[in-house]
């Protein structure tokens, strides 16, 4: 057990410290990933049974890989098609505080309907085209991460995490989504006024005129391909609720769909001008080493699962501190530093139904904490990797620039929905 965490803590320090010691993340995440695995192999008696354990959890991996790898797919398609310009219109406002409430009010409810980690994808596409000095688009970056995560908290379909709970029977769709709203709005809106008072002058946008003379495309393809990308993402928790099938299913449907049309589209005249308008292309431009990283990062996160040191972690909180309201808090806090999925079927296998039923106070609160505590670090939430790998933010950065942002957000939001509870009743 103790080298396990060991070995957990040296890799998570080499992930920290990526640019002192010059390896990328991805390299220190995957060797922590297989590191973990082998020696928890080594130490247990049952080697089948971890055999077992290893390709259960693989299987879950692939299917949020997939899931990722999709998303990415169609909004590189969609970017191909210059179809971000159609929405980067629309904004007109360069004044960079009310750009940064456009933004972060966008994605707090793009997250609601789609979920944290494909708005995150969306939105930083976007601020791509909107921003052109780095250092104001990644402070705007980690508004998003913040927006992203807030609002998937409060519905059923916008963080992983909300919708375990919901699929155990925990919380109910209405419930989750009246309750929840407000503190997750206010977890926005703390840091969002903080930074608001930091931010003077004018975002230097980036300049871009599309001549439809000398592209391959048309001004219709371009709307057609928003429409049907976006379209295409919102359809994902659709296809989960119809079919109760994962969501990675229906982003692969999507993915599908886009490419059948992409080929009607484009069939016709010379194929390597529009090569590049293809969904193959989409798929040989989309960022392997943040899906190489994402993969390092949850094997490690299983290692320690199947090894019971998170279930062991659970139960100690909850022996040694014994108030649920500090044990969900604290579980949250957590869950910026290990992954949430972890965490959260932890805490549903500690406690029955039967003693705490649905839309009892400590599902809703999780429900919070778990979705918007990730945000405190960027590694603690699948929107922060994603947003980590492609805009290649530092570790470092975000722990000064964004965290404590996020962790007013986080108690403030906690603090609304106690009060909210302790009114109610």
């Amino acid at each position: 057990m103790f080298f396990l965490i060991l070995i957990f803590l040296l890799g998570y320090a080499a992930i920290i410290f990526e640019h002192n010691l010059r390896i990328n993340k991805t390299a220190s995440a995957l060797l922590t990933g297989v590191l973990l695995w082998v020696l928890y192999m080594l130490s247990a008696a049952d080697k089948t049974l971890v055999n077992e354990q290893l390709l259960t959890h693989l299987g879950d991996i692939s299917g949020i890989l997939f899931f990722l790898m999709g998303a990415m797919a169609i909004v590189e398609l969609i970017d191909a098609h210059d179809g971000f310009e159609i929405i980067t219109d629309f904004i007109h406002q360069t004044n960079k505080r009310s750009l940064i409430w456009i933004v972060a009010l966008l994605s707090f409810f793009l997250s609601a309907i789609l979920d944290n980690l494909t708005t995150t994808i969306i939105m930083v596409s976007l601020l791509r085209k909107l921003i052109r000095n780095q250092d104001d688009r990644l402070l705007f970056v980690g508004i998003v991460i913040i927006a992203a995560n807030a609002g998937g908290a409060w519905t059923p379909i916008g963080d992983v995490t909300t919708t375990m709970l919901w699929i155990g029977g925990q919380i109910s769709s209405t419930n989750i989504m009246l309750k929840l709203f407000l503190p997750s709005l206010v977890c926005l809106l703390v840091p969002l006024v903080f930074v608001t008072m930091s931010l003077k002058g004018k975002a230097d946008r980036v300049n871009i005129s599309t001549d439809f003379s000398t592209k391959q495309h048309t001004k219709t393809q371009q709307k057609i391909i928003l429409i049907a990308g976006i379209l295409s993402l919102i359809f994902v928790p659709i296809f989960k609720t119809i079919t109760h099938l994962p969501p990675f299913l229906g982003m692969l449907f999507s993915v599908g769909i886009l490419w059948i049309v992409t080929e009607l589209m484009h069939g016709k005249g010379d194929v390597e001008k529009k090569r590049h308008l293809t969904l193959v292309n989409a798929l040989q431009n989309i960022d392997i080493p943040t899906i190489l990283f994402f993969l390092g990062i949850l094997l490690a996160v299983a290692a320690l699962q199947s090894a019971g040191l998170l279930v062991y972690l659970a139960e100690w909180l909850a022996k040694s501190i014994g108030d649920m309201r500090v044990v969900v808090l604290s579980t949250g806090l957590l869950s910026a530093v290990v992954d949430n999925v972890p965490l959260v079927a932890a805490v549903q296998g500690m406690y029955p139904l039967n003693q705490y039923p649905m839309d009892h106070f400590i599902w809703e609160f999780l429900a919070y904490c778990a979705g918007t505590g990730g945000s405190i670090l960027i590694i603690g939430s699948a929107a922060g990797v994603a947003a980590m790998g492609m805009e290649k933010i530092n570790f470092l950065w975000y722990l000064k620039k964004i965290s404590w942002l996020a962790l007013l957000g986080y108690f403030a939001g906690a603090v609304v929905y106690m009060a909210l509870e302790y009114l109610s009743h």
